[in-house]
């Protein structure tokens, strides 16, 4: 039997982003990663006070500071493919550092600034609360951080979060929502070589389709962000047996939708643009979160980062403490658009620099 991984944050963020990538842990296999989290945490860490529901893992100083600060970030990847364990490369077009391999990017060079600061930070200008969660990866209702949230709400008050999410080490601000439906059509079920006797549903829902390609997104500006949208079809099923004309036919849509319009709106759109299908099922729905730019301690934050904020296109759980009043925003190293990629890749520069402008602002005095 292979030894338990054991994780050394004292040895900084880069090593660590390194140990955390090479312990895998595709969405429902974070037991080990946890594991080796929590000793690192009871190891290294006396200062904080550790809970742990499942695979999620809370730890709190108790310092009695003015304000508090939640820093999150999800332990689980989605699947490998062929691109563990990491390695060290350099980046052809820039010359710079990189660490290559499946969640470098989402998100574990995130979870590692993290781990790193909280052992370190003894004595923040804050309370801190910091959260390393399971399950974000999969359905909504699944989420590690939704579970704990609901089991121990007294743990998770805070006056601003951080969710260690890439981007490119500046700040996003909120998140779309996403919804999947399943969209369904029937027909009438006939032998192929008297075609005329049924209806193909298969066919029927070329219609359909043809509408969804020619969708055109919006572009929704809220509280000064320009969000995104998206409709798109991401699975498609029928059929019988080959000389069988199909009697259903469903495919599943992904709508990503502005903060600016709540869950019930988003499902009301989508039901409205397939009207004229059989039944349009929501099988999930998480809404999106507005910037939360406007509270004291985010504006503090975007000051001591010194780059104006973009929007969050992706669903994160940022869209969770919104939901419990907390302003929160998104900020870690790694570029969005290699997240879930086989190329997921990490500048070494930007884990440092991300975890040295956490590190300063939160020793500076932001609690007023």
């Amino acid at each position: 039997m292979a030894p338990d991984p054991v994780l050394d944050p004292t040895l900084g963020p880069v090593e660590l982003t390194r140990q955390l990538c090479n312990i895998p842990s595709v969405s429902g296999d974070e037991r080990e990663i946890a594991d080796a989290v929590e000793a690192a945490l009871r190891s290294h860490a006396p200062h904080l006070a550790v809970t742990r529901d499942g695979d999620t893992l809370v730890a709190r100083t108790e310092l009695g500071r003015e304000r508090r600060v939640a820093i999150a970030g999800h332990l689980d990847t989605v699947p490998i493919n062929d691109n563990l364990p990491v390695r060290d490369e350099v980046d052809d077009a820039s010359g710079e550092p990189m660490i290559w391999g499946r969640g470098t990017v989402d998100m574990k060079a995130g979870v590692a600034v993290q781990l790193a600061l909280a052992v370190e930070l003894v004595e923040p200008s804050v309370d801190l609360t910091w959260i390393w969660y399971d399950h974000e990866e999969v359905a909504s209702d699944l989420s590690g951080l939704g579970r704990a949230m609901r089991n121990h709400p007294g743990l998770f008050e805070a006056d601003f979060a951080i969710l260690g999410e890439p981007s490119n080490g500046t700040i996003e601000g909120g998140c779309n929502g996403t919804l999947r439906a399943r969209v369904s059509v029937h027909g009438k079920r006939a032998h192929s070589a008297r075609s005329w006797m049924g209806v193909n549903a298969i066919h029927r829902v070329g219609a359909l389709l043809e509408r969804l390609s020619a969708f055109e997104p919006e572009r929704i500006v809220v509280d000064g962000l320009e969000y995104r949208e998206g409709l798109n079809a991401v699975r498609i099923n029928g059929g019988v047996a080959g000389n069988v004309i199909p009697d259903e036919c469903s495919f599943e849509v992904n709508y990503r939708f502005a903060p600016s319009r709540s869950g019930a709106e988003a499902a009301d759109y989508v039901r409205e643009f397939f009207a004229d299908a059989d039944r349009v099922e929501i099988v999930d729905l998480a809404p999106g979160a507005r910037p939360g730019l406007d509270a004291p301690l985010a504006q503090r934050f975007v000051a001591a980062v010194g780059e104006a904020p973009n929007a969050k296109f992706g669903w994160t759980d940022v869209s969770r403490f919104s939901a419990l009043g907390i302003p929160a925003v998104n900020f870690g190293p790694g570029d969005p658009l290699l997240a879930h990629a086989d190329d997921e890749r990490v500048p070494v520069a930007q884990i440092e620099s991300t975890a040295a402008a956490l590190r300063e602002w939160l020793m500076h005095d932001i609690s007023r």
